[in-house]
């Protein structure tokens, strides 16, 4: 019905809008897509087939009515390790397996589960990630000749100081001018496409005053074909997948956790709400057929989708447009993009990594000095120098620890002054438990419980009404420090347990073996009932 609705509601005015939007979408998606194809070790052309297909099935299937879906950034160190390591047939398998991974999550319902990737782990893999970016492209930047890519970013550090002396003027003096289109281009007017104007000025430069000084997408790679790759299956064998798995489930964690804060940002600029389990079936899909035609992983891009809201679109139809465009452009304008030179491409990609890099919230997350900034930083350093896979491990492990230890410092035990009761002559002390009582807080509680009964009393009461969760393991303290004061004598009463810890007492067998006459609804009762309780020890 809210479908039907939609589509009433929509005018020519809306078309006209989705036109306007999709064509600006498309623009600025034509150069993104090739130089995050080349940065990621593959051909240009790939990075177009990926814009084309995963941008129109997204747009068709995605949970986000504004999502725009291509080659991004993000992919950029992921999958040039992966070509670098099996080759680009196998990252076409790797990115098919990711897709299928996408749709089952999908049904397994887990597009919450980004909720629950901490902060610092994100900016701190997506800041590394801008740095792989920025400096990838110094090479290119420079002309420096002779390089080889390499897996590591010191080893490509190393490579870039090694051929320093290769540098080619013309290369900077291309990379220059691209670089001050771009900061200038902006400041004039906000809906000029800067990202293909900065392409376009540079490569009219070169083409006309230095041709043939500096390499360029048709020395470097042949060209662009001026039409889509044929369909082809991939060959996938129960090796290949036991091999490639590791690098698929990354490919496919990225791409959802990308997509959905794609989503997230939409979501914020439109007021709407994002289906996410839906959004990752539509990556999924996009994933399968995408490498059926050559194309590379894709995800929600944030900036073009950014772009395609700010330029009005109204429903999906401007992110098929988007598409339609991009086809359209190949078909007509391949030949002419064997001219633009590596060095126009540099300046582009380190304007992308410089947006998204979050040195903000990377330097408010510093600031803190909390477990927050000790993640934050070994997440960025591990994404920088080891890989991206090993960094988001063990950041997400740092972050369970830091959060296990500040919950376990929120158990309180607080014992009261010893009580005489006037009837059985006997004394009884009183604890009151406050906060989680896991495996976290398990040793904790027994340690600081036993610490307090130097001189142990007939009788303990714990009131556990401020207990806010227990867990086994908690469960199984408690009940092996109840069973232990019981073998010395002594009685053990609980008061003011929530419904939810009786219920798990009851089933782990707790209330049956202390008796339910231990267990009070609040501490006063408790102890106005100790006397009726001691009459068989006390007699």
């Amino acid at each position: 019905m809210f479908a039907v609705n939609r589509l009433r509601d929509y005018q020519p005015a809306s078309l006209r809008k989705d036109f306007i939007s999709g064509i600006t979408v498309g623009i600025v998606a034509i150069p993104l897509g090739m130089a995050f194809a080349m940065a990621s070790g593959v051909k240009p052309e790939y990075g177009i087939y990926t814009t084309i297909i995963a941008g129109l099935l997204v747009s068709l299937l995605g949970g986000s009515r504004f999502q725009i879906a291509g080659p991004t950034g993000a992919f950029i160190p992921i999958l040039l390790a992966v070509v670098l390591q099996y080759g680009y047939e196998n990252l076409l398998v790797a990115g098919l397996m990711a897709g299928v991974l996408l749709v089952i999550m999908s049904f397994f319902r887990l597009g919450s589960l980004i909720h629950f990737i901490p902060r610092s782990v994100t900016i701190g893999f997506t800041t590394g990630i801008a740095v792989i970016i920025f400096s990838g492209q110094l090479g290119n930047f420079f002309g420096l000749t002779g390089l080889e890519k390499k897996e590591y970013f010191h080893e490509n550090m190393l490579e870039i100081f090694r051929h320093f002396h290769t540098l080619n003027g013309f290369s900077i003096l291309t990379a220059i001018i691209g670089l001050i289109t771009i900061i200038v281009v902006p400041r004039i007017s906000k809906r000029i496409p800067v990202l293909l104007v900065g392409l376009i000025i540079p490569t009219v430069v070169s083409v006309l005053f230095y041709p043939s000084y500096v390499e360029t997408v048709g020395t470097a790679f042949g060209g662009i074909p001026q039409s889509l790759p044929d369909f082809k299956f991939p060959e996938i064998t129960l090796g290949k997948i036991g091999e490639l798995w590791v690098p698929a489930l990354i490919i496919a964690a990225l791409g959802a956790i990308e997509s959905l804060l794609s989503a997230v940002v939409a979501d914020g600029m439109t007021n709407e709400k994002h289906h996410s389990n839906r959004e990752l079936f539509g990556q999924g899909i996009a994933n399968i057929v995408a490498p059926l035609f050559g194309g590379i992983p894709a995800t929600g891009a944030i900036a073009r989708t950014a772009t395609n809201i700010k330029s009005g679109a109204v429903s999906r139809l401007s992110g098929i447009i988007h598409s339609l465009f991009v086809l359209g452009t190949l078909l007509l304008f391949a030949p002419y993009a064997s001219h633009i030179p590596l060095a126009a491409m540099a300046p582009l990609l380190m304007f992308v990594a410089w947006n998204m890099a979050e040195l903000k919230s990377f330097k408010q997350l510093l600031k803190l000095k909390t477990s927050d900034s000790v993640v934050l930083v070994t997440t960025f350093i591990l994404t920088v120098f080891v890989n991206l896979t090993v960094a988001v491990q063990v950041g997400i492990l740092l972050a369970i620890l830091s959060f296990i230890k500040k919950k376990s410092e929120m158990l309180q035990v607080n014992q009261k002054q010893d009580a005489l009761d006037l009837t059985s002559h006997f004394r009884y002390k009183t604890f009151t438990i406050k906060g989680p009582l896991f495996f976290g807080t398990a040793q904790a509680f027994e340690h600081l419980l036993k610490s307090s009964l130097e001189s142990p009393p007939r009788v303990i009461i714990l009131n556990m009404s401020e207990v806010t969760t227990i867990d086994a393991t908690g469960e199984e303290k408690l009940a092996s420090f109840i069973k232990n004061f019981r073998k010395s004598g002594g009685t053990v009463l609980i008061s003011g347990l929530p419904d939810w810890g009786m219920e798990l007492f009851q089933k782990s067998g707790l209330v049956d073996e202390l008796g339910h006459e231990s267990f009070y609804i609040d501490e006063e009762s408790a102890t106005g009932s100790v006397p009726y309780h001691l009459k068989a020890v006390g007699d």
